[in-house]
């Protein structure tokens, strides 16, 4: 059983065991508090015990590993790795701490926190540029909720503003924070990193409601024709099939072109694997599994582009009203 360390003594531990080179470079970027603390630890540590030691490393490679893979394809795609690796309840213990220290570490934590009503009071009056950009680091969720209470045209005009973000300086976050400081106080400084973009509009516009994600991308449509064509490719996503009920597989499986569906399949989960499977053929199910099996390696960009063509004819079968995308908040369907 493990012996499950916490707090500063297992930052300590940590640095021990990589030894002093290490440790001091990472110590010149911890904050003045923490170093102390940290280096009273040590100084404490007479000796680690090879299971405490073996317990922190292990962690730490755990946790840098689960960074690397949410950098590399997102939250999503870290977890169906880790269940792999650790199974489903040490992947869950991951992510989560993994959240929290990213919670900790971005901007706006207060904001998060707040109340989603209160947060609509305090910045229904904003420039929709501040807004937009507070939005980026709220969860989508919440930012959802607080997007539909705002009238259409302040939707449109910060949905678009969310979308076309590339990069935030540190300068523009810590200029934000000091002027929304009387209303959210004590924001987390920021350190420069990616924010909005179609991926930050699209996880919002997830959790609203059909008739607010509407609204917004018709209006994208004759504003940005090509930003509300990438929100729409990627409101729906090549995984979300396990969501749909059989009779929308068959349906969409008429549709997509069997070359496709064979490299889509090749970079596919075993879970998406096994729900379109389950829709086909005894016999056309071998064929493709076979097809798949001699195909060699295939280019990650290939498979993305054959996924993202299914996707495209999952969302006109949509909008045409022949299968129904099932949304967090969707009303019950009507027989």
């Amino acid at each position: 059983m493990q012996r499950r360390i916490i707090g500063v003594k297992k930052a300590a531990i940590l640095l021990i065991a990589l030894g002093p080179e290490i440790s001091s470079q990472i110590l010149k970027l911890l904050p003045d508090n923490l170093i102390q603390k940290v280096t009273y630890e040590i100084a404490n540590i007479d000796y680690v015990e090879p299971e405490d030691k073996q317990e922190v490393i292990g962690e730490f490679i755990e946790m840098a590993s689960a960074r690397e893979y949410v950098l590399d394809g997102g939250i999503d795609y870290a977890k169906d790795l880790l269940n792999k690796a650790l199974g489903t309840q040490r992947a869950k213990e991951i992510i989560d701490m993994l959240n929290q220290i990213q919670q900790r570490e971005r901007p706006f934590a207060i904001a998060r926190k707040a109340d989603p009503q209160q947060l609509t009071n305090l910045l229904i009056n904003e420039h929709p540029q501040t807004t937009a950009l507070i939005m980026c680091y709220l969860q989508p969720e919440k930012a959802a909720m607080v997007l539909s209470e705002f009238p259409i045209e302040l939707q449109t005009e910060i949905a678009e503003r969310i979308g076309t973000i590339s990069r935030t300086s540190p300068t523009v976050i810590k200029k934000i924070e000091k002027i929304m400081e009387s209303k959210f106080s004590s924001f987390i400084e920021s350190e420069t990193e990616n924010v909005g973009g179609v991926k930050s509009l699209v996880e919002i516009l997830n959790s609203v409601d059909r008739s607010t994600e509407k609204n917004i991308i018709s209006v994208l449509e004759s504003r940005q024709p090509e930003l509300a064509e990438d929100i729409k490719l990627n409101l729906f996503v090549f995984e979300d099939i396990i969501n749909l009920d059989r009779a929308s597989i068959q349906r969409i499986l008429r549709e997509v072109n069997n070359e496709d569906l064979i490299l889509a399949l090749k970079g596919a989960s075993e879970e998406v694997s096994k729900v379109i499977f389950g829709n086909m053929s005894k016999r056309a199910v071998e064929m493709i599994k076979e097809d798949i099996e001699f195909m060699g390696p295939v280019r990650l960009s290939t498979v993305e582009e054959a996924q993202q063509k299914i996707v495209g004819t999952i969302r006109k079968l949509d909008e045409a009203g022949e299968i129904i995308l099932g949304r967090g908040d969707q009303d019950t369907v009507i027989l």
